[in-house]
């Protein structure tokens, strides 16, 4: 594990503490490696969408369509 030292705000700090003293985190490391797991997943999923939208407008495509598709085994 590498340490590194972090400031916080008032409100960040306790925060911290509230998920530490109701006993859902054992320590604020826990709950600053737990942010940046659900930071990282946020902007990775976001990435995602951007991608998406930049790809363009889906083919429309009819049920039949999609089920002669699938039939084929070409989803």
């Amino acid at each position: 594990m590498e340490k590194i030292s972090i400031s916080l705000t008032s409100d960040q700090a306790r925060l911290i503490e509230q998920a530490v003293g109701s006993g859902d985190y054992a320590s604020s490391s826990e709950v600053v490696r737990e942010a940046l797991r659900e930071w990282k997943a946020k902007r990775l999923l976001g990435r995602f969408w951007d991608e998406g939208v930049m790809s363009g407008d889906a083919a429309p495509e009819s049920i039949e369509d999609i089920k002669a598709e699938a039939r084929k085994g070409v989803v």
